[in-house]
Order: structure tokens, then sequence, then C-alpha cells
């Protein structure tokens, strides 16, 4: 079954415009209101956190009026990274999650993120489910006068979330002494984060804790280090942590200004989880964008790696099936199912701090575990249509993976997010992987 609104990691989309309208909005919270309050007689309840964009006071209160029209009562947290509402989801034994946010994306877009009571985001089949009954949620009975839910503000959650996050960093273990700079990228985290890291003892410098509405993930976070770069090097740090927006992934910068991305963290946190004897099983889960040298270093160290499709919540469903309890992505997601049940950025980052702290030495010679082979990913932008279905793309695409043989990958997708052909190659020979990424990118383009 096609999908109209959900895409790989929820609904997203321009905010005023369809899919992300409140109308569109409201329809969801009446559709999976309605499934969630399938049996029983008992109050239902939704959980609903947002990042800082500006569209997030127009998204909420139409989820709100939604949720509240089926019967569903409707506990409001304020900004708090996605992994804070998964977790509030759980802790507080409601029925169904929301979080407001479009991750990564500009301020002009805006998501829908769900979570099941399990605090696990939602499956294919029940996202269909709901999608089915958006379309006629208008038409359907709502509840009686009497039964309309409530809404309430709740105030502590932040402060739950950070000692929960607290409880994940190993017990007796402190960060004094330690330099910290922390970019929040004027996102979700903007408070918990520099609150976290100060009182487990770090001396705290942050960065993108000024939220305007407008200004989440500019020239900040985890898509663009190089203020957190500058900042690390200004404040001679020890460690840099970018979040993104929602605060569900972390790209890391060491001492001397260099980037750290998601499969180095995947490594590094395999070989001290291993020699801890925490790994629940000899091998880890990333996607298909993971660089070749991940899976050879793991397979050194006698683990495997298996890969999913792109997606955090693919990525959790095939640790949850094979019994993993660490897995992530490249671009920072970071998922350690012994604390959270999806990608957290500061409870990742609190792991490689336990390194620091317990090796003794600078980021720079823990950090980078293997030696990457050439990787490039290129996005290319289209207005409509579908361009890997164009004949001349498949064409330049065969032809190429035949040139690159055994020495190389290919992952070509279409964006689940954003209206983007992402063009991933990899190569021993640095030029080889140049220029097969350049040459279906220009075949992308021509059709676009």
């Amino acid at each position: 079954m096609s999908r109209k609104y959900f895409g790989t990691d929820g609904i997203r989309g321009t905010a005023n415009t369809p899919p992300m309208t409140p109308e569109i909005a409201m329809r969801l919270g009446m559709a999976a209101g309605k499934y969630f309050r399938r049996g029983g007689s008992r109050r239902h309840s939704v959980v609903i956190g947002k990042d800082t964009r500006l569209s997030g006071y127009m998204i909420e209160p139409a989820l709100v009026a939604g949720f509240t029209s089926v019967g569903m009562d409707v506990t409001l947290f304020g900004p708090l990274p996605t992994p804070g509402v998964a977790m509030m989801t759980r802790s507080l034994r409601a029925d169904l999650g929301v979080m407001i946010s479009a991750s990564h994306n500009s301020f002009e877009d805006n998501g829908l993120k769900l979570f099941g009571p399990d605090g696990f985001k939602l499956s294919d089949d029940i996202e269909l489910e709901i999608e089915s009954r958006m379309d006629r949620a208008l038409d359907d009975k709502l509840a009686a006068p009497e039964a309309l839910g409530r809404a309430r503000r709740v105030d502590d959650a932040q402060a739950r979330y950070v000692e929960i996050v607290k409880a994940t960093f190993p017990r007796g273990m402190r960060l004094s002494g330690l330099r910290v700079c922390i970019d929040c990228a004027n996102g979700a985290a903007y408070k918990v984060a520099p609150a976290a890291l100060y009182e487990l003892g770090a001396e705290v410098f942050p960065i993108g804790v000024n939220p305007d509405g407008f200004n989440i993930n500019r020239e900040v976070g985890s898509t663009d280090t190089l203020a957190l770069r500058e900042a690390v090097l200004k404040y001679r740090a020890d460690i840099g942590i970018a979040l993104d927006g929602d605060a569900d992934r972390c790209i890391l910068v060491d001492e001397k200004g260099n980037e750290i991305d998601g499969d180095q963290l995947i490594g590094l946190v395999a070989t001290h989880w291993q020699a801890a004897k925490q790994l629940s099983k000899k091998g880890v889960v990333t996607t298909v964008m993971s660089n070749l040298g991940l899976e050879k270093y793991l397979g050194s160290l006698g683990l495997t790696l298996e890969r999913t499709k792109v997606g955090d919540r693919y990525v959790v469903e095939r640790m949850r099936e094979g019994g993993f309890n660490l897995g992530g992505e490249q671009s920072g997601h970071i998922v350690l199912s012994d604390y959270a049940t999806t990608g957290d950025g500061l409870i990742a980052a609190l792991q490689v701090l336990a390194v620091l702290v317990e090796s003794g030495k600078p980021l720079s010679e823990v950090a980078r575990v293997f030696e990457p082979i050439p990787q490039k990913l290129v996005n290319v932008r289209y207005s409509s249509g579908a361009p890997l279905d164009e004949a001349s793309v498949k064409d330049t695409i065969a032809a190429v993976e035949k040139r690159l043989g055994s020495s190389g990958r290919l992952v070509i997708r279409k964006s689940g997010t954003e209206p983007l052909i992402r063009v991933m190659a990899e190569a021993e020979n640095a030029d080889d992987m140049e220029n097969a990424v350049n040459e279906i990118a220009d075949a992308v383009r021509k059709v676009s």
C-alpha cells in the first residue's frame, strides 16, 4: 500500500503546506486518537513534545484539538528532545507519544514522529492503519461533550529527562576537569543538554542555545559543525558535541577541531562494550550508508555488522528482532537500547565521555578506531517526477556499478524526508569514488 502522509520517519513537510498543515495535524490527532482508544473504558492519553520551530505553535494546538475531540487526554511538554518524548510516553504510561519536529531540517519544515506505549516508533502497519483513517476522520463520530479529552502542561518533563540521561553515565564517575563544548542547534535540547553535562561535573561551553523560532539548525548543529569546531579551539575544549534540532543524533569534534562521525562512534562504543562484556550480541546494526571500513574493523574484533534500510526506525526494528543493544547511523543516530528506545545524541555522547574519563587519553587518540574507505555522499534536489526511474539514470548507474566491480559500492536512494536523491559511492580508490558520485549525480540533475 502506498503512503500518502507518512515517510521514513513520520510525517514531514514545509509548514503550512500539505502534509504539514493544521488541518492534517488535527486529522492525525483524531485518527491516531481513535486507533489508540480501542478497548476498555479507562481514560486514554497522549504526550506531546516539540522543538523550537515557529510552526510548532501552529501544529501543537491543532493536534490537541484532534486528540481531545475523540476523547484523548493530552499532556504537553514544550521543548524536549525526541528521545525524551519516547521515554516520557513509557514512563507516564501514555497510549501514544508525539514529537513535533523536522529533526535536522531548517525552520521552514516541520514534522510529526509517533511513539507507541512502549516508547518505540510505530510500525509501518500501524502508520498505514492511522493513515487510512485520516481522510475520513472529519466524518467519523466524535466524543460526546462529557467525554471530551483534557489538556494540561507539565513543567518537570525536562528535569525528569535530565535525571534519566545522567543515570546512564557510569555510577561514581564524574566529568570533573573536562571542558565540553555543546552545540544544541538552537533546538529541543537547548536547556537540557548543558544542564546534564554541568550537573555531571563538566565545565560547559554551550552554543546554539538561543532559539528564536527561525534559527534551528542554522549554521549550527550536527549537519554544520563549523561553529562547534571553532568553539572547541577557542575554549580549548576536550570535546565538542553537536546535536541536531530534536537531539536524537550527535556528531563529535575532537580537541584538535576534527569532526568524528557516527560510524566512528559506533566503532568506539562497540570496542569498549565488547571489552566490558556489555554487548548483548557479537555484532551491531547499521544502515547501508555505513562505511565499509567500519564493517572490516568490527570483523577484526570478531563482531558482525548487519545493515538495514536508511532510517533509525529500521535499525531499531532489526535490533529488537536480533537482540542487539548497539546500532546506529553514520549521520549520528546512535541507538543504545539498554538506555533508550530511539537514537539519543546526549546519551551517546556520555558513553564517549565515559571512555575519555576512564582512559585519560584525548579524544583524538581514542575516537578514530578505523580508517574509512573513501566515501562521498551528494544530495541532488529535484522538483518533480521520479528521477531514479528515468532510463538514462538507470543506464548510468548500471555502467558505474560494472566499472567499480568488487572494489566499490553504490547506494542511490530517494530521501524519505526531503525532495532529494542521495547518491553515495564508496571505493578503495578515491578517484574512482569521486568519478562515480559525480557521474551519477550529473545524470540525475539532467532529468530533475
